[in-house]
């Protein structure tokens, strides 16, 4: 299902959302309201792009693996199209149009990734921004936006995470430290991804997505890390 997506890189986007933010929003500046906040993932291997916001060309040759922001954004709807970098128009996108809606006070990434099959989509994930109850612990997201088969995710030979499919994501509760983690087929534990080293920081959500295609070897990670909100500040 293709949900929303797009691809950023800081002050050109700013200044492109500013121009696209409803009409007399007053832009990316935000007056007392808690704006949204928007990172984004460029997961499609071997493809570079550009990224238009509402017509408009916001981020110019934007490569794989790259995560841009967050940006500070008013709530509001925003129409997203990834084109390839030659094009001179958002007409005829490689993803896409779709309409991004961030609600106040939200943090989000958006991804172009490949489908299960390897079809290029895109998928809007609310970020967990919650902060735990012992600065001790942090949390590991797992987003599988791979072309490849449900995976689980190991901690040395056990399952951590069992059976996760494309778009979905799952999170763990951890003692704040280094995880080695590896990603393998679901019900194996022979991995396509790792094992490798990641980061728990105390109080935040480390995000981890497995992008890339398992049929043509381009499987790689990106990690996001996301600061958690203190509560009571008119968060729905």
């Amino acid at each position: 299902m293709r949900k929303t997506t797009y691809a950023a890189g800081a002050l050109s986007l700013a200044a492109a959302l500013a121009f696209a933010a409803p009409a007399q929003a007053g832009g990316w500046h935000h007056h007392g309201d808690d704006p949204a906040k928007l990172s984004v993932l460029h997961g499609v291997p071997g493809l570079t792009v550009d990224v238009w916001v509402d017509g408009n060309l916001t981020l110019n040759n934007f490569e794989p693996g790259d995560l841009a922001g967050p940006l500070e954004l008013e709530a509001g709807d925003y129409e997203i199209a990834i084109t390839a970098s030659d094009a001179t128009s958002a007409d005829n996108p490689a993803i896409g149009p779709v309409t991004v809606e961030l609600e106040e006070g939200k943090n989000y990434t958006a991804a172009a990734h490949l489908d299960a099959d390897g079809a290029p989509t895109a998928t809007l994930f609310t970020n967990d921004t919650r902060a735990p109850r012992n600065d001790n612990k942090g949390k590991l997201t797992v987003r599988h936006i791979a072309a490849a088969p449900a995976v689980d995710v190991l901690a040395g030979d056990t399952a951590v995470i069992e059976d996760l499919s494309n778009p979905d994501e799952a999170t763990l509760r951890l003692k704040a430290g280094t995880v080695s983690a590896s990603v393998a087929a679901a019900g194996t534990t022979a991995p396509v991804i790792g094992p490798a080293d990641f980061t728990v920081e105390g109080g935040k959500n480390t995000i981890v997505y497995a992008w890339g295609s398992l049929a043509d070897g381009t499987l790689a990670t990106t990690v996001q890390v996301v600061d958690s909100e203190k509560q009571g500040r008119g968060r729905h």
